[in-house]
């Protein structure tokens, strides 16, 4: 049976997405990802991260998978041509015109898989705004959590491995053998970041900055280690989270 919204008829609808139902968004990306990496990095795996989920936990929780938003809030990319990118204005409101279709269908659960970082200050916004406008339970998660707000790194990327570096490549090349072109890739770190303390991608204090500010190829981190092997490996580790954090999302309240 295919958990695909949009394989549904109409008619089924009322039938199959019942309030205690889980519909999932995954959010990607088109932009630039270095020499190295296709546009389609973050649509990549939002898309197929999402999509493993369903297979695994999908009739156990009820989740509805929507198609892929591929074109975000990129604009930290706006710089390289090719990058589609939404201003933050039609970003919400697109998530917002979505939440309205999505609210006659009774649905109570709306997920958002979010691959692509430069998403994820607005998406936190968008929670609230779904939340009071449709009376949504809202949740955000990420096949893995952005360093630049609180998610690791390597340590020989200096925990600041967050565009085109070691595990994004490495993913890339375990879901899309072949695709990587290795050959252009090198080390991208903002090493003149890493003594402060503060003032860096994960520290207390957050900066506004434009994928080129630090290197003209608009990377940031150390993909030249990456592999296949490894991709699998994290992709593996994020798709097993991903369905555990499905698992508190299907029975979450607030207590009351």
């Amino acid at each position: 049976m295919s958990r695909r919204y949009e394989d549904l008829s109409g008619p089924e609808i009322a039938e199959r997405v019942r309030p205690s139902s889980i519909v999932l968004l995954p959010i990607g990306a088109v932009e630039q990802h270095g020499p190295h990496l296709p546009l389609s990095v973050d649509h990549v795996i939002a898309h197929e991260a999402a999509s493993a989920v369903v297979e695994r936990v999908g009739d156990e929780f009820d989740i509805w998978l929507l198609p892929t938003l591929s074109v975000s809030k990129s604009n930290e990319h706006a710089w390289s041509p090719g990058t589609l990118w939404l201003s933050a204005e039609t970003m919400m409101s697109v998530l917002r015109d979505i939440g309205r279709s999505l609210a006659t269908t009774g649905v109570e659960r709306v997920v958002l898989l979010n691959a692509h970082g430069g998403n994820t200050t607005l998406l936190t916004t968008a929670l609230r705004e779904l939340r009071l406008q449709f009376g949504f339970k809202t949740f955000c998660v990420h096949p893995s959590l952005p360093p630049a707000y609180g998610g690791t790194s390597t340590e020989d990327e200096l925990g600041m491995g967050i565009h085109g570096g070691l595990n994004e490549t490495s993913v890339f090349m375990h879901l899309r053998p072949g695709e990587a072109r290795m050959e252009h890739a090198r080390r991208w770190v903002p090493e003149a970041l890493a003594d402060n303390r503060h003032v860096r991608f994960g520290g207390s204090v957050s900066f506004g900055w434009l994928s080129n500010d630090f290197f003209d190829d608009g990377v940031i981190g150390d993909p030249t280690g990456a592999s296949a092997e490894l991709g699998a490996e994290l992709f593996e580790r994020a798709v097993t989270s991903l369905c555990e954090q499905m698992a508190e999302i299907a029975s979450f309240d607030f207590g009351r």
